[in-house]
């Protein structure tokens, strides 16, 4: 038998937390440029991130990445496809988050703009983004796009 809380009706086994990230690229003056946000939160305050956030309870991945992507950039996405998962139980320090990395269709002439807990949303160089660095593993995804 499972063991339950008795205040949630959860079973007690310790789980990962589920997140998603959305990977958006599109050519630029001076070649790939990515769609990203700043972080407005700890832990990475300020670094760049692909968008994404927690998968609500109930909710598909595919779903959650979809409407994470509109809530910090304003942007409306589709065709998400998986890219890569993310699990390292050290890779971020609140706790053990596993991440959905997909590659998401957007309008490549559409213009950010950050929400949520973005502070900034944009379509950066990759250059750019290489040197100054990204949040957790996100610059170990993008160097393998």
């Amino acid at each position: 038998m499972t063991e339950r809380c008795e205040t949630c009706g959860n079973d007690t086994w310790a789980k990962p937390s589920l997140a998603v990230d959305a990977i958006a690229t599109r050519n630029g003056k001076n070649g790939m440029e990515i769609l990203l946000i700043r972080r407005g939160n700890d832990p990475w305050k300020g670094a760049w991130a692909f968008p994404g956030g927690f998968v609500d309870e109930g909710e598909d991945p595919k779903d959650a990445v979809l409407r994470e992507l509109l809530e910090e950039t304003g942007l409306i996405g589709d065709s998400p496809c998986l890219y890569t998962v993310r699990g390292n139980p050290n890779r971020d320090p609140r706790k053990h988050i596993v991440s959905i990395f997909y590659r998401v269709d957007v309008d490549s002439e559409s213009t950010p703009i950050g929400g949520d807990d973005a502070a900034y949303a944009a379509w950066v160089e990759a250059d750019v983004v290489i040197n100054e660095g990204m949040a957790g593993d996100h610059l170990e995804v993008l160097l393998s796009l």
